[in-house]
């Protein structure tokens, strides 16, 4: 593979270029990375194309699949039930070629049977990876050498934190980081909603909510706090948040949040 320990590669394919290649390809552009003319990405429709052209007049983008899939280093990221036609369309990999999967469910032994002439890394990035803010879990195939395993960690770390994991704890890391952003913005809807009702605006309901989920998190993580602890500090005898989390208690809030990331990781299990 041609390959430059500092840089990268230097050719690369995107199949697929929704929010999240984007977010993974765009700062590479950015920061000069790796050029324009380097990269050759793959749409599934035209307008998707002119769109792409419009906003990134440098980048290559088409609907033919050849040339992308002709790059040392390939980055996945169509719909899961558009694998196996994507995968019939791929050309031949050069050798020592790389595939970076990020289709939710779809395991490396699936990846490895489709693209047998490429070793293949899964990843796992969660939604707030768009604002850079983001967790992405990362599990090596068979034949990812130190040099490419290095880049890709990187490539990813740009958006967020980095978990190298077994492949069989991802569905577990996928329940809780990117299933759990719905789960966390169906509690601030849900907060917003009660302010509203206790007679704030809805506007500033909604910013007060997503302000105090930010800061809640930014102090749990700044001093290292069990959830406990910060619960207990908040909780006066007798007072506002007792009550509060007494009724959450109530309505079993606790139990309906460890049941939907057990879901989640199960689903991903059968997606597999």
């Amino acid at each position: 593979m041609p390959w430059s320990e500092a840089a990268g590669p230097e050719r690369l394919g995107v199949v697929g270029l929704g929010r999240m290649a984007r977010a993974l390809l765009f700062p590479l552009l950015d920061e000069g990375l790796i050029e324009p003319q380097s990269v050759r990405a793959c749409v599934a429709s035209e307008p998707t194309v002119r769109e792409l052209a419009a906003e990134r007049p440098e980048l290559v983008v088409s609907t033919d699949p050849g040339e992308a899939w002709a790059a040392p280093v390939v980055i996945l990221a169509v719909k899961p039930q558009q694998l196996e036609a994507v995968a019939a369309a791929a050309v031949p990999a050069p050798a020592d070629g790389l595939l970076i999967s990020v289709l939710a469910g779809v395991g490396l032994e699936r990846l490895q049977r489709l693209f047998p002439d490429r070793a293949c890394v899964r990843a796992v990035p969660n939604t707030p990876c768009l604002v850079r803010a983001g967790l992405t879990g990362l599990a090596w195939g068979k034949g990812v050498a130190a040099g490419p395993r290095e880049w890709v960690s990187r490539l990813f770390a740009r958006m967020g934190e980095v978990r190298v994991l077994p492949e069989s704890q991802l569905d577990a890391f996928l329940a809780l980081t990117s299933s759990g952003p719905a789960f966390v913005a169906l509690v601030a809807e849900a907060m917003a909603d009660g302010a509203v009702a206790a007679g704030l605006p809805r506007a500033m309901a909604h910013h007060l909510a997503h302000r105090t989920l930010a800061g809640t998190a930014a102090l749990l993580q700044e001093q290292e706090l069990h959830p406990g602890q910060l619960k207990d500090m908040v909780s006066s005898p007798a007072g506002t948040t007792i009550a509060g989390l007494r009724q959450l208690e109530r309505a079993g809030l606790r139990s309906a949040l460890l049941e939907a990331v057990l879901a989640a990781a199960e689903r991903s299990r059968e997606l597999a």
